[in-house]
Formats: structure tokens, sequence, C-alpha cells
């Protein structure tokens, strides 16, 4: 028997109840995981309030974790019992122990603990892709980064200082723009106080900026698209304040014939080889000490409703953890 988190109905964090669950042996090209830590991500509330939709009910929430391997399914020739591995997959890691298609799995190097792994596969992998792959920053380049004190802001903010760029990141609060600073953001904006788009003009004396990196939203847009110099890249990864709406195309001709992308960490990390080298990049600046994850706080998979309020209160900043 393992603890596993399960909803039975969408709602509040109340839903999440905390039950016994007997895990059948691992199907072909399946392997059993024991978690050692257990990753918490805004995207989990939208599954478990309903916002989006899950394959049925009851269900558990998660898509991110570390452990151990501690059964093997038919056909899995590239892992053995005992393997450190960490992964970002389907729905199910808020469990003690789940079983997981094997091709999700990254064999975890020994310079990074089972806490980190969770705390940096989603936000990590996503902020590989944006900086190396939708938009490959440069020395030379100045990048926007929105709500730079969250997850996948902190990280990129130290990834893309780490490349040679200079980074501006936009913030909701003086604590939080410490922690931009911190990470390698050479400029903060306070956006609920400024005028983001007209501090990027003046900061960047009216060159604007290559890329701007968008996990927030509808409330950034569309005057993220003036921050952009003519062929800039706006790049929409998250919806924090709720989706962008349906737009006029004509937008980006009239704001300098610009480019939009909304990318996926799904369509990224789809063939197993990417994934591989997308993990070994990260693992490579993480070990460096180039990018340290901010791993703000450790919680027992038992205080699952309590993470879920502080998260939707933006309590939070950087990782949150589950440990089983």
């Amino acid at each position: 028997m393992t603890k596993t988190i399960r909803v039975h109905e969408t709602g509040g964090p109340e839903v999440m109840r905390i039950e016994d669950i007997e895990l059948p042996s691992p199907l072909r090209g399946q392997v059993r995981v024991r978690h050692h830590a257990i990753g918490v991500n805004f995207i989990d509330i939208y599954f478990r309030s309903g916002v989006y939709p899950v394959p049925s009910l009851p269900f558990t929430p998660g898509n991110e974790g570390a452990g151990e391997i501690v059964a093997l399914g038919a056909g899995v020739k590239d892992f053995k019992l005992g393997d450190r591995v960490a992964y970002v997959s389907t729905l199910g890691a808020y469990a003690g122990e789940r079983l997981i298609a094997a091709d999700r799995l990254v064999k975890l190097p020994k310079s990074i603990s089972y806490e980190t792994a969770a705390a940096m596969m989603l936000k990590g992998l996503t902020a590989q892709y944006l900086l190396r792959q939708t938009f490959k920053v440069k020395p030379g380049n100045t990048v926007l980064i929105q709500a730079a004190a969250g997850g996948v802001g902190l990280i990129l903010c130290q990834w893309a200082k780490a490349l040679g760029a200079t980074v501006i990141g936009t913030v909701g609060s003086p604590e939080k723009a410490k922690l931009a600073k911190k990470a390698g953001a050479k400029h903060v904006i306070l956006y609920r106080e400024e005028d983001f788009a007209a501090r990027v003009k003046e900061i960047t004396k009216g060159k604007l900026c290559d890329v701007v990196y968008d996990g927030v939203g509808k409330a950034t847009f569309p005057a993220a698209l003036d921050c952009l110099r003519p062929y800039g890249l706006f790049v929409s990864f998250g919806s924090a304040s709720g989706q962008i709406e349906a737009f006029n195309l004509g937008l980006l001709s009239t704001k300098g014939s610009l480019y939009a992308t909304r990318p996926s960490l799904h369509t990224y990390s789809a063939k197993r080889e990417d994934l591989e080298k997308m993990a070994h990049d990260l693992f490579r600046v993480v070990s460096s000490g180039a990018v340290k994850i901010p791993l703000h706080r450790t919680w027992p998979l038992e205080d699952v409703v309590d993470v879920h309020r502080a998260l939707e209160n933006r309590e939070t900043t950087g990782a949150t953890v589950l440990i089983p």
C-alpha cells in the first residue's frame, strides 16, 4: 500500500484526500518509482479545480517527481533497480510510489539531490527550451522576463544572465524585486506601480528587447508587444493571470513585424532523445552552479491542502516540494 492523494471531484484544495492505494505490478515498458520528493506547480491547481480537464475521476495530481526505481516491467532495458531518476510526466505524482513509463524518466546525477530535481524538472526544462530552443539567447541579447520572481522566472533570470544576456524582469512587489535582482535581473520593474513598457523603452534607450518571455498572460498583453524591437519574438508560455484571448494578428505588423509563439514543454520533450538532451543541459548548468534552483520550502505530503492554499494566495516564491 502506498499513501496517495486522490481527487474524487474537482474543486477547492479541500477536495484532495489522502488514501492508501495498492499499486499493481508494472506493465511492459513501465517502472515503479518510490518518490523521495514531489514537485508542486501552479498547473496542479488547474487540474484540481477543473480548469484543465482530467482523463477521469478520481485522479492523483502532480506531474513531477524524483526517486528511485523499485520494480521493473518487461522490456525495460535502460534502467535498473535502485537507479536515481526524475521526471515530468502524466498525472499521478502526489503519492509515495507510482507507476510510470520508463521512456519518460531521466537518470539523476549524484550531484543533484532528489529535492532539487523535484523542484526543477518542469520549471527547469521549460527554461531550457525557452532559452536554448524557442529563442536561442546569445551574449548581447536583451530579454524581458515577466513574473521574474516566480518558479520559472528565477531560473530564466539566472540562465539568461549566464548566457550573456541583459535581463529585465517584471515583478509584483519590492520583496520579489530583490529576488529577481539576486537571480540576475539587471533591471527590475514593479509592473503594478509602473508602466512596464515605458520603463523598458527607457532602460534600453529605445532599442527595446529581442525577446519577451511571458508566463503571465492576459494582464501583460498586449503591452508586452511594445517591449519588442522590430522582428522581436513574443513567447507566451503561461497564463497565470488568465489566457490571452484571440487578438488581431495585425498588431504584430503595426508594432514592428513581430513574431509570436505559444510553445509547450510537451512538444519540445515528446521525443526521448530530445528529453535526454534537454535534461543533460539542465543538469549541467545546475551542477556547475551557474543556475541555483530556488527551493522555497518542503512540506509533508499530508499537508498538500495547505500547500495549494499558499500557492493560490501567491504566498510562495520559487519552488515548493512535497516529501512523502
